[in-house]
C-alpha cells in the first residue's frame, strides 16, 4: 500500500518541472490523479507516464488563473472519483525586473500567476473537503518569499518574492479557517531547484558569478525536483496529520 493509496489528488501545473515531479510521486504512492495545466503536450506526457506505470490519471487543459478551468478541474476529479482528498497548488512563475524598471503588467502577471490560481483552486476544492471533513491542501511557496540574493542582485525579483510571501500568508489563514473540518493546509518553500525551466539559468549562475545559488546555499548545490515532491508527499500523507498552517523550508539551509 502506498502512502496516499487510492486517495484522489489534484495537482496544478503538472505538465513540467515541480508539478510533473509531484504528480509522478503521488501517483507512485497510489493516488488517483487529476492534473491541470495550460500546456497540452506536457500534460499529456505526464498523464501517459502515470498510466503507463499502472497508475490512474487524467488531464484538464486550461489557464487555472481563470475561474472556469479551475472549477472544471476540481469538478471533474470529484465527478470521476466521488471525492477529493489532496490539492497541490503548484502553478507559479515570474517576470523579473529591478523595482525601478518593472512594468506594471509584469508585476500584475506575476501576482496573478502565483496567487490567483491558488485561491481559485482552493475555493473550488474546499466545499468537497468540508463535506467529507477531511483533506490535505499543499501550496508551493518559495524561499524567495524572504528575498533571493542572486535574483535580487542580477535581475530583481520583488514581484515573485511578494507573491510567494502571499502564499505563506494564505495558508496560515486558510489553515485556521478549515481546521474545524479536519483539513490540513500547508506549503512547501523550495530553494534553487534544478528543474526544467529554472535549472539551466541557475547552473549558469553557479559557473559564472559570485552571488550564485551554490555559493550562498549551505548545502552548496541545487535541489532536485524529487526532493520537493517528497516534501509535498509528506504533507499530503497521514504522516503530517498534526501539521497545519506551516511552510516547510526545502531550501538547502538558506
Amino acid at each position: 500500500m502506498g502512502r496516499v493509496q487510492d486517495q484522489v489528488a489534484v495537482v496544478t501545473g503538472a505538465a513540467s518541472g515541480l508539478g510533473r515531479a509531484i504528480a509522478l510521486r503521488l501517483a507512485e504512492e497510489g493516488a488517483r490523479m487529476a492534473l491541470g495545466d495550460i500546456d497540452t503536450s506536457g500534460l499529456d506526457r505526464t498523464v501517459s507516464d502515470i498510466t503507463a506505470a499502472g497508475g490512474q490519471a487524467f488531464g484538464v487543459v486550461g489557464d487555472l488563473t481563470d475561474e472556469a478551468p479551475a472549477a472544471r478541474l476540481v469538478a471533474d476529479a470529484v465527478a470521476r472519483h466521488g471525492r477529493l482528498d489532496i490539492l497541490v497548488n503548484n502553478v507559479g512563475g515570474s517576470r523579473n525586473a529591478k523595482i525601478w524598471e518593472m512594468a506594471l503588467e509584469d508585476w500584475d502577471f506575476t501576482i496573478r500567476l502565483n496567487l490567483r490560481g491558488t485561491f481559485l483552486c482552493t475555493r473550488a476544492a474546499v466545499p468537497h473537503m468540508m463535506k467529507q471533513r477531511s483533506g490535505r491542501i499543499v501550496c508551493l511557496s518559495s524561499g524567495a518569499r524572504e528575498g533571493t540574493p542572486w535574483t535580487a542582485y542580477y535581475q530583481g525579483g520583488s514581484a515573485y518574492s511578494a507573491a510567494k510571501a502571499g502564499v505563506h500568508g494564505f495558508i496560515r489563514d486558510v489553515a485556521l479557517e478549515l481546521a474545524e473540518y479536519g483539513i490540513n493546509v500547508n506549503a512547501v518553500a523550495p530553494g534553487p531547484i534544478d528543474a526544467d525551466r529554472t535549472g539551466p539559468a541557475l547552473r549558469r549562475l553557479n559557473e559564472t558569478v559570485e552571488y550564485s545559488p551554490n555559493h550562498m546555499t549551505p548545502l552548496r548545490r541545487l535541489g532536485q525536483p524529487i526532493e520537493i515532491a517528497n516534501a509535498v508527499l509528506f504533507l499530503a500523507s497521514a504522516e503530517a496529520s498534526y501539521i497545519t498552517g506551516v511552510t516547510l523550508q526545502a531550501t538547502g539551509g538558506r
